[in-house]
């Protein structure tokens, strides 16, 4: 199994469809869980996933519309069931604090795992670890909502013909790792920069400068489009994208896998999804998410 993985839990926008769970996705980094918008369903769908209450560190949600958070409760209540012996980070929009309660507190159960709350209302940084940041940008959609996104940090990648030609080795190579210089050779002289892996989650919005700030330079793009290019009008008014803005989205900013996802239900055939992403331009790794699903994050440049 990929140390770093998307696994899809459901693909609906709005309602579930009989292929189609409500929305819910993992993502699994290292050794963290990050659950994003746990709908309706969640909790079974984590079971035919093989994704356990253990798997989740953070709670992602990007905006209070039912299929987008309603399978919170569950999630939250099988966490406590299951005794998670790590604490666990909630992230959702702080004028959603109402929502949050409700579900959180939906019916009687006994708390044993401290759940930490950390609402948004500002785009920036939300958390800081040794394997990523994770950020949020502010979304157009009728309700507030925000998009998330993880940024590893930078490392060093070692030049082994460089190396050899100062002829370090065994040892010393982790001696200068972690030194910066031996025996006035610099670190830089034998290796290159090795930039962090982006990933980034996007969904409820129209075209807007949060869109293309989470999704500049991404290896892993996860991104609603909920409907089809000659539907643009609809996606306009209720605060959606297109296939084709999608793409064009990812085109633009660099993006080596774009995956489409958060379909309405009025489509049946989802190959129009990628064909119109094509169509838009984009020739990066393309995937048109199905439920249960498993997306790789692209291994590093």
């Amino acid at each position: 199994m990929s140390a770093r993985e998307l696994v899809v839990l459901g693909t609906a926008s709005q309602v579930p469809t009989r292929h189609r769970n409500h929305n819910g996705y993992l993502l699994r980094w290292d050794g963290e869980g990050i659950l994003f918008d746990p709908g309706e369903g969640t909790q079974r769908q984590m079971l035919r996933a093989g994704v356990a209450a253990h798997d989740l560190n953070r709670l992602c949600v990007t905006h209070f519309h039912g299929d987008h958070s309603l399978g919170l409760a569950g999630v939250i209540q099988r966490i406590n069931l299951d005794r998670v012996p790590h604490p666990v980070t909630a992230h959702y929009p702080r004028s959603g604090q109402r929502f949050f309660d409700r579900l959180r507190y939906a019916t009687a159960y006994r708390e044993t795992v401290a759940l930490t709350e950390a609402p948004v209302d500002a785009d920036g940084p939300l958390a800081t670890t040794p394997a990523y940041t994770l950020d949020a940008r502010r979304l157009s959609h009728p309700v507030e909502s925000y998009g998330y996104r993880l940024t590893e940090p930078d490392g060093r990648r070692m030049l082994p013909d460089r190396l050899a030609a100062h002829g370090i080795a065994g040892p010393d190579v982790g001696r200068l790792q972690r030194e910066g210089v031996l025996d006035g050779v610099t670190l830089d002289e034998v290796s290159e920069v090795r930039r962090g892996q982006r990933f980034a989650f996007v969904m409820d919005t129209r075209l807007c400068d949060g869109v293309h700030a989470l999704a500049e330079g991404c290896d892993l793009l996860v991104i609603e489009s909920t409907f089809l290019d000659e539907d643009e009008s609809l996606a306009t008014d209720h605060g959606h994208l297109t296939a084709g803005q999608a793409a064009r989205v990812a085109r633009d900013a660099g993006v080596r896998h774009l995956v489409l996802t958060h379909f309405s239900q009025r489509y049946s055939e989802p190959e129009e999804f990628e064909r119109q992403a094509r169509a838009a331009g984009y020739a990066g790794e393309l995937t048109v998410a199905r439920d249960l699903m498993r997306v790789p994050v692209p291994k590093r440049r």
